[in-house]
């Protein structure tokens, strides 16, 4: 049995996606982010990064961790990827060559996309208004323009990023994308990836995700 750590509202919801997608069954553990527990280890605090209980999973406290039968995996885009890898079906690469294209998107996305993307996020919506930085959210969406268009031809010729199907590749970099959808004009410039990004969430697992995320606790 596959075990997930981390609440939906944490990078945790890439594979949740992933799995609803394969179907695969999984034991959920809600671990919250410490930063988000006034005080983490107080009696009674829920389960969250700085829990001792979760520390035995994962030393360095970050979310999410799974345990695959006994295989302890950290960092979600390499999970997503070992997921994909063992149960194969259209989401996995069924070529080295598409093991490798995979694998680059997946990168790509995690350097020269989420360092932006994620600022967007929090600079425009994800933080509260006094503590915004308008000239990092400002700077984050000039950085994420040339990224947009580099995906904008990539998608615009095949639809999704590998093998002209949906793969896992698109889950793990459309997971990092939705991050900048405050910033509309980065989407509107770039209509072939608001269109794959449209496309991917439209997935019923998505859909699925997505509506128990929306009944966490902000």
């Amino acid at each position: 049995m596959l075990t997930i750590y981390g609440v939906y509202r944490s990078r945790a919801s890439r594979i949740i996606w992933l799995a609803n997608e394969l179907g695969i069954p999984f034991k959920h553990v809600p671990v919250i982010q410490a930063n988000r527990v006034p005080d983490p280890l107080a009696k009674g605090a829920p389960l969250n990064t700085q829990s001792p209980e979760f520390l035995k999973v994962n030393p360095f406290a970050r979310i999410p961790s799974v345990d695959d039968g006994g295989l302890v995996l950290h960092e979600s885009l390499a999970i997503n990827l070992y997921l994909a890898r063992k149960h194969g079906g259209p989401l996995a690469p069924a070529t080295p060559a598409e093991d490798g294209q995979i694998e680059m998107w997946s990168f790509w996305a995690a350097t020269e996309v989420e360092p932006h993307s994620i600022q967007v996020l929090y600079n425009m919506v994800g933080k509260p208004p006094a503590e915004r930085d308008a000239k990092l959210a400002a700077a984050s969406v000039e950085a994420l323009r040339s990224r947009f268009a580099f995906l904008d031809g990539s998608v615009g010729a095949g639809k999704y990023l590998v093998g002209g199907r949906f793969t896992v590749a698109d889950i793990n970099v459309a997971e990092i994308v939705r991050y900048a959808t405050p910033a509309t004009a980065l989407f509107d410039a770039a209509p072939n990836v608001k269109a794959w990004l449209a496309d991917c969430q439209s997935r019923p697992a998505f859909k699925s995700m997505w509506a128990t995320r929306d009944k966490e606790p902000a």
